[in-house]
């Protein structure tokens, strides 16, 4: 169904109809209930604080240990948080954070393979991207460089990092 039909549909239908088809949906999904939680009372930290310990688990499980992250669990985790219509400062709040786990994990367990610094690369593109996109520049920038400053390792990762950086804001260290 499009929504050009869902909307015909539902404009003909009686109000309490309408309740009740949002109160079932409401019942039957968990993504429909947060996001009409989020509708209704937009309050994002406690979901921004659920998706960063989702993206935490997977670089630093509670218990054991991963060896190979799972990058499209952390993706899911942005791009669900980002369909609540999150505001732009904790949506980039979440890319970020994202970024400095990646470069915590490598610089606590060491080297890592190729593709996993290319697929932090993107990530840390799209982050920047939307910091800049959104003007957050000066409320991200402190955060940005001092994890820039904490990542050393191989692959020319960090100097890649610092790269990108630079083609956005333009600065030197």
């Amino acid at each position: 169904m499009t929504k050009l039909k869902l909307k015909k549909h539902l404009a003909v239908l009686p109000k309490e109809d309408v309740i009740n088809l949002v109160l079932s949906l409401y019942d039957a999904s968990a993504e429909a209930k947060m996001y009409l939680e989020m509708y209704l009372t937009p309050d994002y930290s406690a979901a921004l604080e659920r998706y960063k310990k989702i993206i935490r688990n997977e670089f630093f499980p509670a218990r054991g240990f991963y060896d190979k992250p799972s990058f499209a669990t952390c993706r899911k985790a942005i791009s669900d948080f980002k369909k609540l219509k999150a505001d732009a400062i904790s949506l980039g709040d979440l890319m970020l954070y994202y970024i400095e786990l990646g470069c915590e994990y490598t610089m606590t367990f060491g080297d890592m393979w190729k593709q996993y610094y290319t697929t932090l690369e993107t990530n840390f593109e799209k982050a920047l991207k939307h910091i800049s996109d959104h003007n957050l520049e000066e409320h991200f920038r402190p955060r940005i460089e001092s994890m820039l400053k904490s990542t050393q390792c191989g692959w020319g990762f960090s100097d890649t990092l610092w790269d990108m950086y630079y083609d956005y804001y333009g600065c030197q260290e």
